[in-house]
């Protein structure tokens, strides 16, 4: 939710998140951290799905990194049909 409220704004999309100790989601993706330096949270990552339920664009990123909105946006709006 920060992200959406400080980092790209009101959007269209829904946003989903998964967390420990559910995880089911995340451990299907391959993004849930079971070792260190943090068990239990899962690997920043963003997946874009489609209407079909195919991952068009799937980025893990750094803990301490922030994702690049241009690239999230653009990938968006592929899916959208909307004009870059």
């Amino acid at each position: 939710m920060a992200w959406a409220e400080k980092g790209i704004g009101n959007i269209d999309f829904p946003l989903a998140s998964d967390y420990f100790p559910h995880g089911e989601v995340a451990r299907r993706y391959g993004v849930q951290r079971l070792g260190d330096p943090i068990p239990g949270i899962n690997e920043r990552s963003i997946f874009v799905i489609d209407k079909q339920g195919k991952v068009v664009f799937r980025q893990v990123y750094e803990l301490g990194e922030l994702p690049d909105n241009d690239e999230i946006f653009e990938a968006l709006q592929k899916i959208s049909g909307a004009a870059a």
